[in-house]
Formats: structure tokens, sequence, C-alpha cells
């Protein structure tokens, strides 16, 4: 009976681990965000829309050197123009 009930709990405590850690995907990637004009190291830009689990629209660009990836603060005027430009390219 003992050893059923410490099952029992271990496959719980396993349980909500698992639940922890696939909750902690389900947040906003962008904690700080670059307002500076970086415009000529950027290499690509990926816009992540506002969802349930982010309220917030997050900007990621990858630079071209270092392929590091750092957020863009959405209200620079710099990354308004460069997300205007990129809706005006084709494809």
């Amino acid at each position: 009976c003992f050893l059923r009930l410490f099952f029992i709990i271990i496959i719980l405590a396993y349980f909500i681990l698992y639940l922890t850690v696939q909750g902690m995907n389900l947040r906003c990637l962008c904690i700080t965000k670059e307002r500076a004009l970086i415009g000529r190291l950027i290499g690509a830009v990926e816009v992540n829309l506002a969802s349930s689990y982010c309220t917030e629209v997050e900007i990621i660009a990858t630079l071209v050197k270092s392929e590091k990836k750092i957020c863009l603060d959405p209200e620079a005027s710099w990354v308004k123009k460069v997300l205007n430009a990129m809706k005006k390219r084709p494809g």
C-alpha cells in the first residue's frame, strides 16, 4: 500500500514538473529591446505577433556577422521604417 502511494506521488510530481517545463516556453521571448540604430548589422528579421502567450509584438533580428539574435523595440522610429520597407518588398 505504501509503495503504491509512493509511485502515485512520484508520477504526479513528474507530471507537474513536465507541465511546468512546457509552460516555460509559453512566454515572451524579448525581455530587453534594442532602440539603437543597427540597421546595417541586420541580416534577417522575424516578427512574432501578439498571441495568447505573449501580448506584445516581438521583432527579433539576426545579426549578419555573429548570427546573434537580438530583440528590437517596435516603437523605435527606425524599426518602424524597416518593417514598412519589408512590407513593400515583393515576395
